[in-house]
C-alpha cells in the first residue's frame, strides 16, 4: 500500500466531485475535466499537496484561474473532511491542501504489518528486461562496468518493488571484430610463452590478464597447440579464454551482489541467422541501401546525424547489425519494456537503435537507455588512475577488496547516472558519519541497539494495534512519520524515471531524521504509553531503512 498515492487519489476524487458540483450549480461551465496534477509542493508553507486544476480549466470556464480555485474550495468546504486541516487558494490559482496529522498516525501500523513488503506496489505491471554491464569478455571489469552494475541491479530491484516482472540480462559480446583481435592477442602470447619469436599485434589486448589466461591454457594444454593449424589453435584459445573470462565476470559480479537471470551470447544471433534475417527485413521495408559495396541503415530518418553501416563491403555484418537483431530478439521474447544501461560514450547509438526498432514496427518508447557518466577515483585528494598491483586500470575486484561491496554500491548510485561521479576511496572506508553508507547503516544499527537495551531492561513493546501513535507529537517524530510515508511513492517515482539515486537520497534523508530524533528524545522512558509509541516508531524506521538498503544491494548490520 502507498499512503501518499491513497491521499492523492482521495484529493483527486474531491476535486473531480467539486468540479461536477460546481457545474451542476451553474458556478462553472466545463465540458470535460482535464488531467491535473496532485503534487507535493517544494515549500512547506504551501501545504502537503497542491493541485493545478484551476489553471487547466480557465479556457473552458472563461474565468480567471484564481476565481475558479475559490469556487472549488468553497464547494469542498461544504463537505468537511477530518483528514483535512484546511484548503486554501494560492498564487495564480493553485489549490493547496493541508492535512491533519491523523493520517500520519496510521503509517506505523501499516509499515509494521507489511514488514519486508513495505514499499512494494501492487503488480503485475508488465515484463521488463534490464540489460547492464555487458562488458566485452576480453579484459577485467573496470570502474565504468562497476557503476553500470550497481545502477542496473538497483534499477531491477526498484522495478521489482514497483510491481514489474523483471529479468536481468548480460549480453556476452563473443563475436565480431573484438573477438578476432582477442584471438590474435591470445595466439601471439601463446606462441611467445612457448618459446617462439612472434610479434604482438599493434591493436592487441596487452594486459597482464591476457598473459595470465595464456599461462592457464599452457598449464592445461602444454605445447600441444603449437603444431595445430592456426584456425584450430585460435578456436581452442578463444573458447578457453572466453569461458575463463565469463566465469571471472560472473564471480566478480556475484561478489558485487549481482546475479543475472540470463547470459545471452552474441554468437547465437549469427548461428541462428537472426542477423541476416533482420537485415533482410529492414531492406524489404526500404530502410537499407547499398553504397560503396556496403549496406547502410537509413538512421538519419530517425534523428541520427548520419546513416550507419550494417554490413561491410567484405560481407561481414557490423556490431550495430548484431545489436539490432539482439534488440528485436528481446521484444520477441515478450518483454513489454526493455532498459539498457550504457556508458555516456554510447549516446550516439541511442537514436539509431530506437530508429531501428521503429523501422521494425516496434514502438521505440518501449526501449529506454540509461546513460551513465564516468567515474573518477580519488585517494587523499589525488586522482587514482592505475592499480598498485598491476600498473593498469583499477579493477572492480580491487575496489571491493579495498572499500567493500556495500560502500562501492552505495557510492555508485548516490548520484544521478547522468552526472560524473568522484569516488573518494578514503571516505568510503571511514567509519564516521561523513561516510554516507556508514551514516545510513549506523542508523539501522543504532535502532537495533535500542531494542537490545530494551530487552536487557525487561522492556517489551505492546502489540502494534494497541499502541496509541497519536502520542507522537514532537517535531522530530512527525518529520520521521512523514518521511516513512513517502517510501512507496519514492519507489514508484524512481521506477518511472529510472532514477536509482532517489532511493540512496531517501535512505540518507531518513537516516538523518532518525539521528535528529535520537539526539533530541529518549525512547526508553517512564511513560509506558509514549515508550510504546516510540518503540513502534523505531521499529518501522528500522524496517524502512533495511528495505531501502536492500534495494541498493547494501547490508543492514545490527551492530557496527
Amino acid at each position: 500500500m502507498n499512503p501518499i498515492e491513497s491521499i492523492q487519489q482521495s484529493i483527486r476524487d474531491k476535486i473531480t466531485d467539486a468540479v461536477n458540483q460546481a457545474v451542476k450549480a451553474n458556478l462553472l461551465t466545463v465540458d470535460t475535466i482535464p488531467d491535473f496534477v496532485v503534487e507535493v509542493p517544494r515549500e512547506k508553507e504551501h501545504g502537503d499537496f497542491a493541485v493545478n486544476i484551476a489553471m487547466l480549466l480557465a479556457r473552458q470556464a472563461r474565468m480567471a484561474p484564481r476565481k475558479i480555485a475559490e469556487i472549488l474550495v468553497g464547494v469542498m468546504e461544504q463537505n468537511p473532511d477530518p483528514q483535512l486541516e484546511k484548503i486554501e487558494v494560492a498564487g495564480a490559482g493553485f489549490i493547496n491542501f493541508f492535512l491533519s496529522k491523523a493520517w500520519l498516525y496510521e503509517v506505523p501500523r501499516l509499515i509494521y504489518n507489511l514488514g519486508d513488503a513495505y514499499g512494494c506496489n501492487p503488480g503485475p505491471k508488465g515484463k521488463v528486461q534490464v540489460e547492464f554491464v555487458s562488458a566485452n569478455p576480453t579484459g577485467n571489469l573496470h570502474m565504468g562496468n562497476a557503476r553500470g552494475g550497481a545502477i542496473g541491479d538497483c534499477l531491477a530491484n526498484i522495478l521489482e518493488r514497483a510491481g514489474y516482472q523483471v529479468e536481468r540480462e548480460y549480453y556476452v559480446n563473443d563475436a565480431g571484430n573484438q573477438i578476432e583481435i582477442f584471438a590474435d592477442s591470445l595466439e601471439a602470447r601463446y606462441l611467445q610463452l612457448t618459446g617462439h619469436d612472434v610479434s604482438f599485434p599493434d591493436n592487441g589486448y596487452a594486459g597482464q590478464d591476457v598473459i595470465d589466461t595464456v599461462k592457464h591454457i599452457i598449464a592445461h594444454y602444454g605445447k600441444d597447440l603449437v603444431d595445430m593449424t592456426p584456425e584450430k589453435r585460435r578456436s581452442i584459445l578463444v573458447e578457453y579464454a572466453l569461458q575463463e573470462k565469463v566465469d571471472y565476470i560472473k564471480n566478480t559480479l556475484a561478489n558485487f551482489g549481482i546475479q543475472y537471470d540470463v547470459w545471452f551470447h552474441e554468437r547465437t544471433l549469427h548461428e541462428t541467422g537472426e542477423v541476416d534475417q533482420v537485415l533482410a527485413e529492414l531492406e524489404q521495408k526500404g530502410f537499407i541501401y547499398e553504397s560503396e559495396g556496403a549496406l547502410w541503415f537509413k538512421s538519419t530518418l530517425f534523428g541520427d546525424e548520419k546513416d550507419e553501416v550494417v554490413k561491410r563491403a567484405n560481407g561481414v555484418p557490423t556490431y550495430f547489425a548484431a545489436d539490432i537483431a539482439y534488440h528485436r530478439n528481446k521484444f520477441q521474447r515478450g518483454f513489454d519494456w526493455v532498459i539498457n544501461v550504457w556508458g555516456a560514450d554510447h549516446h550516439g547509438h541511442v537514436a539509431r537503435m530506437k530508429g531501428a526498432m521503429q523501422a521494425l514496427g516496434i514502438d521505440p518508447d518501449r526501449l529506454d537507455i540509461v546513460l551513465m557518466q564516468l567515474v573518477r577515483l580519488y585517494r587523499k585528494g589525488n586522482l587514482v588512475r592505475m592499480s598498485k598491483r598491476t600498473g593498469t586500470t583499477v579493477t572492480l575486484d580491487e575496489l571491493i577488496e579495498e572499500v567493500g561491496k556495500d560502500a562501492a554500491r552505495f557510492f555508485f548510485v548516490m548520484r544521478s547516472p547522468d552526472s560524473h561521479l568522484d569516488f573518494d576511496l578514503e571516505l568510503a572506508k571511514q567509519q564516521s558519519q561523513e561516510n554516507p553508507v556508514y551514516y545510513v547503516q549506523y542508523a539501522h544499527a543504532r535502532i537495533c541497539s535500542i531494542f537490545r537495551q530494551a530487552k536487557a531492561a525487561g522492556v517489551q513493546m505492546s502489540a502494534a494495534d494497541q499502541i496509541d501513535t497519536s502520542l507522537l507529537k514532537e517535531e522530530e517524530e512527525l518529520a520521521l512519520l512523514r518521511k516513512l510515508a513517502d517510501f512507496p511513492e519514492e519507489i514508484k517515482i524512481a521506477a518511472r524515471t529510472l532514477a536509482p539515486h532517489r532511493i540512496a537520497r531517501y535512505a540518507l534523508d531518513l537516516a538523518g531524521l532518525f539521528h535528529s530524533f535520537y539526539n533530541h528524545h529518549r525512547v526508553l522512558n517512564e511513560n509506558q504509553q509514549l515508550q510504546d509509541a516510540r518503540l513502534l516508531l523505531m521499529e518501522v524506521t528500522r524496517i524502512t531503512i533495511k528495505n531501502a538498503l536492500q534495494i541498493l544491494g547494501v547490508s543492514a548490520p545490527e551492530q557496527m
